[in-house]
């Protein structure tokens, strides 16, 4: 019997590691703390050393060598995740993919793309644009194919064109055991055996390692017109989306603002908008389409007591509209710049009752004193507090974490989930439970059937 201990099955697994990828694997201290501490409060972990891969035949060599010393492993693919999806809770070898960074293939004809899983999205993007394709799913960051695949990201253009769920049609997954499977296949629908795909989309890394993606591609749309709209409250934006969708506008983008975020935006990037509550729009289609549908949402605003829209068709323009919308987090982080730390949290509830849980938040951050701009993806119920916290201040922690906790609680009650596209990670492990009770155990049990030692990602999402 091996009386080893587990840092000591952990050292031969890098020794023999530092064999197999030479200079590729890294013990240095920096390298071992960028990659085990995210940007939200989570408790970040470094771990013991850092494997930067090149091809799914290496993951799988040493996914076999960890196995054989029931060494941990944990993807890592942008580092842009925010619930301690990669802290390395029980040490072991972060597996690092953002070198495996090649477009294997395009079809345009069938609109679809095969990349390996360090592909980015902004990387995908330019590689299709002559092409006059696109890939859809924005998160904001510029986080990579693969990453956005394990955490079954969305982002602002889920209204109209789905979540990563929608857009992958395939996987190659190197296993616990070191086998290599590949799920799905090009045809654009099957009725052939478990959707395996869908499985490891969203199992942020806890049932196998991806390494390469099978995209469902986009046309360029020939016409796009954005714009923003101030409202004089939180109910009339979110009334005014749900007349939208119901009128049956086909948004490609319709995201909320609130007023504090307006306000650390125009600082932040220099704009000059009103600071009110306020949706940014997008519609895609047709020249005469776009423009018919974006009068038809003025209506709606209108009637709903929105103000005047000022669309903007030229791609720059939109660009810096949106940019503006992305570095909404940075923006309110430097309205309290040295004073609080700032992580951002997200809920998703039927659209009906968004506007019911957005302002009963507001008034639980305002009687509770804690400063948290809200941001929104209001076509699907989703939305982003910005929290604040003063770390170093015991009271405040636990005030704000009482606060996080009636957040989730209420997006429950009200039919919703405790995270729309941000995860579950090691930050919200506690409220999965709460969502989906005795099916965790299911979960669980697929966990234990996949990776019975517990090597993939330990301490996350459904795992033990």
């Amino acid at each position: 019997m091996d009386q080893r201990s587990p840092k000591a099955h952990i050292s031969c697994a890098i020794e023999s590691a530092k064999a197999l990828l030479g200079e590729r694997l890294s013990t240095s201290a920096s390298v071992r703390q960028h990659h085990g501490k995210d940007l939200t409060w989570n408790d970040g972990t470094a771990p013991d050393a850092v494997a930067f891969v090149a091809s799914t035949d290496e993951v799988q060599k040493l996914v076999q060598i960890c196995a054989a010393e029931k060494c941990p492993l944990i993807a890592y693919g942008a580092g842009t995740s925010l619930e301690g999806h990669f802290a390395a809770t029980y040490g072991g070898i972060c597996v690092d993919l953002s070198g495996m960074n090649e477009i294997l293939e395009v079809n345009a004809a069938d609109m679809d793309a095969r990349v390996q899983a360090g592909v980015t999205r902004k990387q995908l993007n330019a590689a299709l644009r002559d092409q006059g394709l696109m890939f859809p799913i924005d998160p904001g960051a510029d986080a990579t194919i693969g990453g956005m695949a394990s955490t079954r990201a969305s982002g602002t253009n889920a209204v109209r064109y789905g979540t990563m769920r929608e857009n992958v049609m395939g996987l190659t997954v190197v296993m616990a055991d070191g086998r290599v499977i590949k799920t799905g296949t090009r045809a654009r629908k099957s009725s052939a055996g478990y959707d395996l795909t869908r499985l490891f989309v969203g199992a942020e890394g806890t049932l196998g390692i991806i390494t390469e993606v099978l995209v469902k591609l986009h046309g360029i749309p020939e016409a796009i017109s954005a714009g923003i709209c101030a409202f004089p409250s939180i109910e009339a934006c979110c009334n005014t989306t749900i007349e939208a969708i119901q009128s049956g506008i086909p948004l490609a983008r319709i995201e909320l603002v609130d007023a504090e975020h307006i306000k650390a935006i125009n600082a932040y990037s220099k704009l000059s908008m009103p600071v009110a509550q306020t949706l940014f729009v997008e519609f895609h289609g047709t020249k005469a389409g776009v423009a018919e549908q974006a009068q038809h949402f003025a209506e709606i605003a209108l009637a709903n007591g929105g103000g005047t829209i000022d669309f903007v068709t030229k791609e720059e323009d939109r660009l810096k509209l949106w940019q503006a919308r992305h570095d909404a987090f940075w923006a309110t982080a430097a309205m309290r710049a040295g004073q609080q730390e700032a992580f951002s949290t997200d809920v998703c509830v039927p659209i009906s009752r968004l506007a019911e849980c957005v302002v009963e938040t507001q008034k639980d951050l305002a009687e509770s004193e804690i400063y948290g701009p809200i941001i929104g993806h209001v076509g699907d119920g989703n939305f982003h507090v910005a929290i604040f916290c003063d770390r170093s201040n015991g009271a405040d922690v636990l005030r704000v974490k009482a606060l996080y906790g009636r957040l989730i609680d209420r997006a429950l009650a009200m039919g919703g989930t405790c995270t729309g596209e941000h995860g579950i990670g090691s930050g919200k492990r506690d409220y999965l439970a709460k969502e989906h009770g005795e099916a965790v155990d299911v979960m669980r049990a697929v966990k234990l059937a996949l990776d019975p030692f517990n090597l993939m990602n330990p301490g996350k999402n459904a795992g033990p």
